[in-house]
């Protein structure tokens, strides 16, 4: 069973979910309901600091026992940082997909795209719509 989704994020339609640290940049990850979907994930392509993104493109690929996966990016921005431990560790979504598993810094190109997630609220009502 999914964990909470936490509060303090945003989600897209995708299972994305951004973080923000209110300083024009967020963090990316996939949300726990996006990870158990997968089931066990065995390998992460993280892209290149610098790799300027659109919302809704790809912005890296998780491969599971089950599936190769597109990971979107939720708003459009620039990758300033990567979460290495995942080349290494990708088992880190599994186990912790809000936390240690987080996959990408962006740097905004547009704040207003934030307007286009939704609240963790809103998200639960398509998670449940999804599950029936």
């Amino acid at each position: 069973m999914s964990k909470q989704n936490p509060k303090d994020r945003l989600y897209s339609r995708d299972h994305e979910w951004i973080k923000d640290d209110g300083k024009g940049t967020v963090v990316v990850g996939i949300t726990d309901y996006a990870q158990e979907m997968l089931t066990d994930i065995v390998f992460v392509d993280l892209p290149e600091i610098g790799k300027k993104v659109v919302a809704h493109a790809t912005v890296a690929v998780v491969e599971s026992v089950k599936s190769v996966s597109d990971i979107y990016a939720p708003v459009g921005g620039e990758v300033i940082d990567v979460n290495t431990r995942l080349e290494e560790t990708p088992e880190l979504i599994n186990q912790d997909a809000f936390g240690e598993g987080w996959i990408v810094k962006m740097r905004l190109s547009d704040a207003g795209e934030r307007k286009m997630l939704l609240s963790a609220d809103d998200y639960d009502e398509i998670l449940k719509e999804e599950k029936n």
